[in-house]
């Protein structure tokens, strides 16, 4: 086992440390996974990782049902999950995933975001292909034995791995394997009573941009104005 490669997430913890905007980001994501999937998280794995991360915001249980009861309704929202692709400056490719009821809106101010950043929004598939798309697993690893964990999970898709640190400077297991692949996972982590203290579905890139902490700076500066954007959930990018 090694230590495995994470991006630099920039200000994305800054903001989920505010409640009502984490609260507000958990909700999308738990419209769009109950409006994919339906409202069971027994046979939906993307509610499932919605919920556990809306514990690991510390969203009330009531909350979440109430969250889970309003996406099932006849007079639901309709948020829909869109990917917006681009580079930022010193050709750093930037992937934001967005969950939005206004997609006009939503493109206007991801347009708007790039140009102030000094970056360039591309059409869809312009950057896409320089990631994966993974399930994302992140583990205290306290009490585990590791070396077992990874063997038994060899068999439900583990792909990757490795040690990592969270955004406290605290030790962490990072666990990856295909999208397709996540509700296997999950389970398998369930059945051995591991709960993660993050679960996620993240693009990682194949490559990565390696740049002076001045030019980092500069991109960083986008991925925020995107970060702080209501509507977008999630950015990527393949800076080292």
């Amino acid at each position: 086992m090694g230590r495995i490669f994470e991006t630099r997430k920039a200000t994305m913890f800054k903001r989920w440390d505010r409640m009502a905007k984490a609260f507000t980001r958990v909700g999308r994501e738990i419209a769009v996974a109950v409006r994919q999937g339906g409202p069971s998280p027994e046979g939906n794995p993307a509610l499932r990782r919605a919920i556990q991360n809306a514990r690991a915001v510390n969203m009330p249980k009531d909350k979440v049902e109430a969250a889970i009861k309003r996406a099932s309704g006849a007079d639901a929202e309709d948020y829909q999950e869109n990917i917006y692709e681009g580079y930022a400056a010193h050709g750093v490719a930037v992937m934001a995933v967005a969950a939005t009821d206004n997609p006009t809106r939503t493109i206007a101010n991801v347009r708007v975001c790039f140009n102030k950043g000094g970056g360039t929004l591309g059409q869809t598939g312009s950057v896409a292909f320089g990631f994966n798309r993974m399930g994302v697993f992140r583990l205290d690893p306290t009490g585990l034995d590791l070396e077992e964990l990874e063997l038994e999970l060899i068999d439900h898709g583990l792909e990757e791995f490795g040690e990592s640190e969270n955004d406290k400077g605290e030790p962490q297991i990072v666990v990856r394997c295909a999208l397709t692949d996540f509700g296997r996972m999950q389970s398998a982590l369930e059945e051995r009573g591991i709960e993660p203290t993050e679960t996620a579905s993240e693009f990682i890139p194949t490559t990565t941009v390696s740049l002076s902490d001045e030019q980092a700076e500069e991109v960083l500066k986008l991925v925020d104005m995107l970060e702080q954007d209501d509507d977008v959930q999630q950015v990527f990018h393949n800076l080292a």
